[in-house]
């Protein structure tokens, strides 16, 4: 069974950092494009980042470029986003997609 899940959200105050997690089974993810969305309450869903399965290669929405960074271990079938600078904004649901699945998300506070 094909499966995501997401980990490491959490309430946190301006400037902090979370490193959110996406554990995937079922499927290696070094053989897909893996990509980090957010969606804000009342907002559309939004593309924050990808890493491509073809050479590596990272893209960020402007918004987050220079503060969050997304990587992955593919010994352990994970995929990270690496949030630093956290600002209220960045408040959202955050998924991680690919190989045709979706996680089911974790909630992402910063709030002073």
């Amino acid at each position: 069974q094909v499966q995501l899940v997401e980990s490491g959200g959490g309430l946190v105050q301006p400037g902090d950092s979370l490193r959110l997690s996406c554990a995937a089974s079922g499927f290696t993810l070094e053989n897909y494009s893996i990509a980090w969305f957010r969606q804000a309450p009342g907002k559309e869903r939004e593309g924050v980042s990808c890493i491509s399965s073809d050479d590596g290669r990272t893209y960020y929405t402007d918004s987050v470029k220079g503060r969050f960074s997304i990587s992955v271990n593919n010994a352990k079938n994970t995929v990270y986003l690496q949030m630093n600078r956290l600002k209220p904004e960045d408040t959202a649901v955050y998924y991680c997609s690919g190989g045709n699945s979706w996680g089911q998300g974790t909630q992402v506070t910063i709030s002073s």
